[in-house]
């Protein structure tokens, strides 16, 4: 006959298998669950690139101007804005001149310095397109020459007198603006010099005078809307709090308590009931 500490020690026991099967049929069950999400976000990317494939092909010539067509294939498919958001990004120092907030000298002479490139480097191009091709001379020039070339009144003698000094150029300095951020503009400076023959490229091939006209505006345009959107996902990027360090994730004491199993000896009891019979009655 079974005593009564005996029989509160089967219950005890009867009561923690309950809550250890109860636990093992919970993770199976979350088992069971996170493979499912697994497969659905499978299912989710798959899709997407599925979409992005779709997208990409739709995108093909889908406007009505060839400049803007060629514009959306130069920031889609060379790395432009790729370079354009890594040079950018990277001026975060800010000094006591800037702002508390929002774009630094360093980044708006970024800006400033590849905007203006930009223009600077389409213009001649545009110029030189509207004039038209280069007119080949075919007229014939007789020019007779007789005795030494030097004895000719017409002759420009450029070796008599001082050697002129030639003079070293920076190449910074001259692509500079007055009053800007060098900082800003050797940054700008190094990342034009990436993507100035991208640019030119994509320009050379248009000749329609408007598409000419609405690559070189809507270049620019765009250039300045993706250096707004760069400043506000700058300014959205917050540190987060110490505290959040220390945070732990909230712990339901009621669950944490009910699968807690007390840390005693399950064998020394085992000889007061059947495993067998418990677990079938359970399940």
């Amino acid at each position: 006959m079974i005593n009564r500490n005996e029989l509160a020690e089967e219950l005890l026991l009867r009561e923690n298998i309950r809550k250890a099967i109860k636990v093992v049929l919970n993770k199976r069950e979350d088992m069971k669950l996170q493979k499912l999400n697994e497969e659905q976000e499978l299912r989710t990317v798959i899709r997407g690139i599925l979409k992005e494939g779709q997208a990409a092909v739709a995108a093909t010539s889908r406007h009505d101007s060839t400049g803007i067509n060629a514009l959306e294939d130069l920031l889609r498919n060379t790395n432009v804005l790729f370079v354009i958001e890594t040079g950018y990004k990277s001026l975060t120092t800010r000094t006591k001149e800037d702002p508390a907030k929002g774009q630094t000298k360093q980044r708006k002479s970024y800006e400033n310095h590849i905007l203006s490139a930009v223009k600077k480097s389409l213009a001649p191009e545009e110029s030189r397109k509207e004039a038209g091709e280069d007119v080949e001379i075919t007229e014939d020039i007789d020019i007779e020459i007789d005795g030494r070339p030097e004895d000719d009144p017409d002759f420009i003698n450029v070796e008599d007198g001082d050697e002129v000094e030639e003079v070293e150029v920076d190449e910074k300095e001259e692509f500079g603006l007055d009053g800007e951020d060098k900082t800003g503009r050797n940054r700008a400076f190094t990342d034009f010099t990436k993507i100035e023959k991208d640019i030119l490229t994509a320009f050379d091939d248009l000749d329609n005078p408007e598409d000419l006209t609405l690559f070189d505006e809507y270049l620019i345009k765009n250039l300045a809307l993706y250096f707004d959107k760069y400043e506000s996902e700058l300014s959205s990027d917050a540190e987060a709090p110490p505290e959040a360090a220390e945070a732990t994730a909230g712990i339901d004491t009621e669950e944490s308590e009910e699968s807690e199993i007390p840390a005693f000896a399950l064998h020394e009891v085992m000889k007061y009931l059947n495993l067998d019979d418990i677990i079938e009655n359970l399940l």
